[in-house]
């Protein structure tokens, strides 16, 4: 049996009170616990909340949560049916100004990071705990994730952040500096202030049969004077400030054991957080995994469901059962057409083995081993311009970061560059994969403005261009710049006879014409929501000039590449079972 208590007080350290839904099992022994804390109302089920994003989810897999009558899901966090019966207490908290708890909404700030710490805190000493505290969600639930590890609550014993950003400038705020506003603009008033506490527009819990934005009725100027304005915040900082650092990770201060589960399609949002914290984070203990599909879909299946519960058995109840010897980094290897996954284990990320190659870009627009003189220019917000291999000779794999060296110059004082790696069959068919939010994904993508090319000497890798977003650094039309611009990881094998390209644009890579029923949320064209077309950021006069890429021996414009040595992946002990996850 489960029970249940809705609405618990939690005093916050200022004196405020959240509040939270708590699921455990009956009786006196203490158990570990699952925490989540975040904005969409702990009283909003998935079902009705979300309504599209369930159905596509339960006619996808008909199966899922298989002994759960689906009576208590809400968006993105654990299901208790599943998770009080394997012996864990299920913990919801609204954050503050948000569901029923009061007070000043204001998105990943150091004060709902406070929050969740001090949330953290209470759960850690309830006599039905048994002192120890796990964190488990998707996105939002994910995100804070990294900011509260920051601080070291000291019940904190594990997380498991599921795709979630980790640096709010460079993952999802301003790609390379360009503002990403599009997904700000529909995500904050559709998934945030509809559950603004005390916003009577709002529905009633169906569980207590109250609002679930609490007793509370403010008036429109109310609750717009009782929020932050996240994209208004975003436009009127270009650089990376404190703002910025305040609602990012220390990497040097997030010891907790962790498995960060990476999304291989969520460009705009997801999985650079995810690698990032694998390869930053100060933790002695974490692990990384890697998985295909839908925003919400992997968590909850049943091979997601099983990694989870087996790392949080080993750090929460402190169970042998052989987690300790799991390899740090599980990959799930994709390829074209195709929804089957071979899993397979590795010890560090990126590779050891990794064969980074070159390839450059030519002014026949191919893609070559050797550069070749020329230059292309394009309109900045016009066709966009590729570069194409010759048909592979054999089959490739394509695992790990790449790196774009552009030369470029401009007509205008700056330029956005917008790069994504495409693949094509021998009938020139487009290889992509369901993502995150958008049904047809490319295999990576990149973003720079131009003038934000200076580098962190510190922290860039010839694998991963870190630029530092710390002064503006206008162009000189007609002058030639070097450019390094870093692309979000990918895990691809490509047969013999595909052919690989880089797709530059100076706007967001979209296919047009494209129309699929799978996703009726978002429009959804390669790009998703995570747009960047706010005329503030992006004025014509200033991004609609010409863009030039210069080619040869002196500007060798160039894509880097992981390429994985087919030798040491065939037959190799390290695989797995193959898995179908649609």
């Amino acid at each position: 049996m489960i029970h249940i208590e809705r609405d618990v007080p939690i005093k916050m350290d200022d004196g405020i009170v959240l509040r939270a839904d708590v699921f455990r099992p009956d009786g006196t022994t203490p158990v570990p616990a699952i925490l989540t804390l975040g904005p969409y109302g702990k009283g909003v089920p998935f079902q009705t909340g979300y309504k599209e994003q369930w159905e596509w989810l339960d006619r996808t897999h008909p199966n899922l949560l298989d002994g759960s009558t689906r009576s208590y899901l809400t968006w993105e966090t654990v299901d208790p049916e599943i998770w009080v019966p394997w012996g864990y207490a299920v913990v919801r908290v609204d954050s503050r100004g948000a569901g029923r708890s009061p007070g000043y909404l204001d998105i990943y700030s150091p004060r709902e990071v406070r929050d969740l710490h001090d949330a953290i805190e209470w759960a850690g000493t309830r006599k039905w705990c048994n002192g120890k505290v796990g964190l488990n969600g998707i996105s939002y639930f994910a995100v804070n994730q990294w900011l509260v590890a920051s601080l070291q609550p000291p019940h904190l014993a594990a997380m498991i952040p599921w795709e979630g950003a980790a640096d709010l400038y460079r993952d999802k705020y301003r790609h390379g500096g360009i503002l990403s506003n599009a997904f700000l603009t529909s995500w904050f008033p559709r998934q945030v202030l509809c559950v603004q506490h005390g916003n009577p527009q709002a529905p009633l819990d169906p569980w207590t049969g109250k609002s679930v934005t609490g007793p509370e009725k403010l008036s429109e100027d109310e609750l717009a004077a009782n929020h932050s304005d996240p994209l208004q915040d975003a436009l009127a900082r270009p650089l990376y400030d404190q703002y910025f650092r305040a609602r990012s990770a220390d990497w040097s201060k997030v010891t907790t054991p962790f498995l960060s589960a990476a999304s291989l399609a969520g460009y705009g949002l997801h999985p650079r957080g995810n690698f990032e914290a694998f390869t930053q984070a100060s933790s002695q203990h974490k692990w990384l995994e890697t998985h295909p599909g839908r925003h919400e879909e992997w968590f909850y299946l049943e091979e997601g469901m099983a990694l989870q519960k087996k790392f949080l058995d080993h750090f929460l109840k402190g169970e042998d059962n052989g987690w300790d010897t799991q390899p740090p980094v599980m990959l799930r290897l994709r390829r074209p057409f195709s929804s089957d996954t071979i899993i397979r284990h590795e010890d560090e990320w990126p590779l050891a083995r990794t064969e980074w190659t070159s390839l450059y870009l030519g002014a026949g627009h191919e893609l070559g081993l050797e550069p070749s003189d020329g230059e292309i220019s394009i309109d900045a917000l016009g066709d966009p311009v590729a570069f194409y291999t010759t048909p592979l000779q054999e089959e490739i794999e394509l695992t790990g970061p790449l790196a774009a060296t552009l030369y470029i110059s401009s007509s205008t004082s700056d330029a956005d560059l917008f790069c994504t790696l495409q693949a094509f069959d021998p009938d020139g068919r487009e290889v992509h994969f369901p993502g995150t939010i958008d049904p047809a994904t490319p295999l990576a993508q990149g973003w720079l403005r131009a003038s934000h090319r200076k580098l962190d000497p510190k922290k860039t890798l010839p694998y991963r261009p870190y630029h530092s977003h710390d002064e503006i650094q206008p162009l000189e039309p007609g002058q030639v710049y070097e450019l390094q611009i870093e692309i979000w990881p990918t895990c691809v094998i490509l047969p013999a006879g595909y052919s690989i390209a880089l797709h530059i644009s100076g706007h967001d890579f979209e296919r047009r014409g494209i129309e699929d029923d799978r996703e009726v949320v978002w429009t959804a064209r390669g790009s998703g929501p995570f747009l960047h077309t706010h005329p503030k950021d992006r004025p014509t006069d200033t991004f609609g000039g010409r863009t030039t890429v210069h080619t040869g021996w002196d500007t060798p414009s160039r894509l880097l590449l992981p390429v994985i040595p087919r030798k040491e992946w065939v037959n190799d002990d390290h695989f797995e079972n193959q898995s179908n996850y649609r």
